[in-house]
């Protein structure tokens, strides 16, 4: 028997292991398999080159459990005790401590960098041995045994075939995986395409109302996976079941791109469109990434550009290491042009369905414009290929691309500056009259309903030149779309005052909004009253809720018009009954503000020119008082004005069928516009 220590410059590497590596320390199945998988690689191409004589014979890694021991064994080359020493008991571990405080949270980057895939074993096990046997001839069977410590021994044993045995004595904090489902989900997880077969138990069969076990191995992975096929052996319905196998509850994949890339570096996978709609967070992290068929990881950001995380499926290269960290990922230059390589591949797929099937392209958009959308705002590059194949649907759920639609608006919705218009509304339903109204005009209406369409918004306007997008319900049509200088009759300033302050005094108060009344000479036929909101400030509280750093806007209130129609008959109803009922009381108020102002604007002439200290005290005071004295005139006056208003049932009747038409009238203010006009139309 012989007697030794590890090679190591530390003290001891296997405390180390423990303390630095717990956190991560389901990889050790990983990686024990993953070398008995190599090993078998290994024996079956000295076969192939005529190294190695004998019969390969079956070449299954078994996976096993004891009372306190997981075993995996495998027939592959097997070790000599020279080998051992080489391999096991010489670890190459100089400025290890430096390394492994600066990545001790990385369990990945200290196993990759150390090739101490075999030690990970020491994270689950007190104890662990290898019964192995070299497939050399002559070669003598050895069992090396290590308990945690830097000592371990070496010794002959028998073995009657050629391979290796790795048992571990697994440690008392760590018995959840001497449980068969805890197995079972790892093997699933890192193991299910491993090139090599992996078995697990035995295939089990309901027989007399229970489960027993059958004869034949339980074979948990699937060594020739569709991404190692050629496309050409491959029909639909096979990548449809591998999307299910990979994703069962999920619904059937838009369509794929099968990679397959030997040059500059390699990369085979499957990537699969899914169906999304909706919350970009929850459908990331889907696409699995291999070494060599070993599953490394499904956190690929990094490896692909971050909108092409919301795709499905999976991705394998033996140019990224199966112990992967995130500072390799990030400065690594193969990584790199793998991305921009998927990248390409994914605009080139889009591009080559929208132009030899259209139709089907159109059909699949509302699944696929938030992924495309996410890409144009997040990867300039992508936006620069997906420019001629992204679509813009107006509320006919007609689809254009941006040219299609420059040329089909640019006659009509020009404005007098030279600037397209482009008319949009995000909710087909509650903006209808307006988009009825701008269609009336001859305008086109796009729908802008989606999840990024805010931000897409705010990119077009910088990317398509002399592009303005302008909500549809932003303002009154004529001013929508602005073809010439011309000034609309108005009223004048008392009867715009007038109209003012009676529509004023009865707008309810709603939480978080904000009115301000106007006239305006809309024409006869145009509706009496309509809400319009500001584009600018509507569209910076929508950026607030998608963007850090502009909330402060999300807290303001909403700023809507309410925009009185001076031509229509309901209105000059309203004013013509006001001047008839308030005439008067209104003419001796406006003669008292008349004089009032008359005076402050006699002190102000006076006062113009002087410092603060060379106005009198007195005029100071009167001045202030004669403010004191309008505002008081003023509410009177606007009192008068809410009197009638409180009256005259059509005002508030016009007020509600304007907040009803946008959504605004709720609770008991609904109620009393159904009463109200119930008596209306007794």
């Amino acid at each position: 028997m012989q007697k030794g220590n590890i090679g190591v410059t530390t003290e001891n590497i296997f405390p180390v292991i423990k303390k630095f590596l717990y956190s991560d320390h389901e990889i050790f199945l990983r990686e024990l398999v993953s070398n008995a998988v190599d090993a078998t690689q290994k024996l079956k191409t000295l076969s192939s080159i005529g190294e190695y004589k004998g019969e390969l014979g079956d070449l299954t890694v078994h996976v096993s459990l004891g009372k306190d021991t997981i075993t995996v064994s495998d027939r592959g080359i097997g070790l000599t005790a020279e080998e051992i020493d080489k391999y096991i008991n010489q670890i190459a571990f100089s400025g290890a401590n430096d390394f492994l405080e600066k990545y001790k949270n990385d369990a990945n980057a200290i196993i990759g960098h150390f090739g101490l895939g075999f030690y990970s074993a020491f994270m689950v096990a007190k104890k662990v041995e290898i019964v192995t046997k070299s497939c050399k001839e002559g070669a003598q069977a050895v069992k090396w045994s290590c308990d945690g410590s830097p000592e371990f021994t070496i010794e002959d044993t028998d073995k009657a075939d050629r391979g290796t045995d790795i048992i571990l004595y697994v440690d008392d904090d760590c018995k959840e995986f001497l449980e068969e489902a805890r197995i079972s989900s790892l093997l699933k997880k890192y193991c299910s395409f491993l090139p090599i077969p992996v078995a697990f138990g035995k295939k089990k069969e309901w027989k007399d109302g229970k489960q027993v076990e059958t004869g034949e191995d339980n074979i948990i992975n699937d060594s020739n996976p569709l991404w190692t096929l050629k496309p050409s052996e491959l029909k639909e319905d096979d990548y449809k079941r591998f999307y299910r196998d990979l994703y069962p509850m999920s619904d059937e994949p838009l369509f794929w791109i099968h990679l397959n890339v030997d040059y500059p570096f390699h990369l085979t996978g499957i990537l699969y469109f899914p169906k999304v709609k909706s919350n970009i967070e929850l459908q990331k992290n889907k696409i699995q990434l291999y070494c060599n068929q070993v599953y490394v990881t499904d956190s690929v950001e990094g490896i692909v550009p971050d909108f092409l995380t919301l795709l499905h499926g999976v991705l394998d290269s033996p140019d990224i290491p199966l112990n992967v960290s995130r500072s390799y990922l990030q400065s690594d230059s193969n990584v790199k042009k793998i991305s921009t390589y998927i990248t390409k591949k994914v605009s080139d797929r889009l591009q080559s369905i929208f132009k030899n099937d259209r139709k089907q392209f159109e059909e699949k958009w509302n699944d696929l414009k938030i992924f495309i959308n996410y890409g144009m705002l997040t990867q300039e590059d992508f936006y620069d290929r997906a420019k001629d194949f992204a679509l813009l649907t107006d509320t006919d759920l007609k689809h254009y691309t941006f040219d299609e639609y420059k040329t089909l608006t640019q006659g009509n919705q020009t404005d007098k500056d030279g600037n397209l218009i482009y008319l949009y509304a995000n909710n087909k339903d509650e903006q209808y009259s307006y988009i009825e109204t701008a269609k009336n005009k001859g305008y086109n209406v796009l729908l802008m309903d989606g999840q990024l369409d805010v931000a897409m918004v705010s990119m077009l306007e910088q990317k398509l030149e002399k592009v303005r997008f302008t909500r549809v319900d932003g303002d009154v049509i004529d001013k929508l779309i602005v073809k010439e200088d011309k000034q609309a009759e108005t009223l004048d300033s008392l009867k715009q005052e007038a109209l003012s302050a009676i529509f004023k005094s009865q707008l309810p108060q709603i939480p978080k909004a904000e009115f301000h009344v106007s006239a305006q000479a809309l024409g006869e036929t145009s509706a009496p009253v309509m809400i319009t909101q500001s584009e600018y400030m509507r569209r910076m509280k929508e950026m607030a809720n998608i963007q850090a750093g502009m909330s402060f806007y999300g807290e303001m209130p909403d700023m809507f018009n309410l925009v009185l129609n001076s031509d229509h008959r309901l209105v000059k109803d309203v004013l013509t009954g006001e001047e008839s009922e308030c005439a008067a009381s209104i003419a001796s108020v406006q003669e008292k503000i008349d004089e009032t102002e008359k005076r402050s604007n006699e002190l102000k002439k006076k006062q113009e020119g002087k410092k603060e200290e060379e106005i009198p005290t007195a005029e100071k005071d009167e001045l202030n008082e004669l403010n004191k004295k309008a505002d008081d005139l003023k509410n009177q006056k606007n009192t008068i004005f809410a009197e009638y208003a409180a009256k005259n049932k059509v005002v508030r009747q016009l007020i509600d069928l304007a907040l009803l038409q946008n959504g605004m009238l709720k609770g008991e203010a609904l109620n009393n516009f159904v009463k109200r006009s119930l008596d209306l139309i007794k």
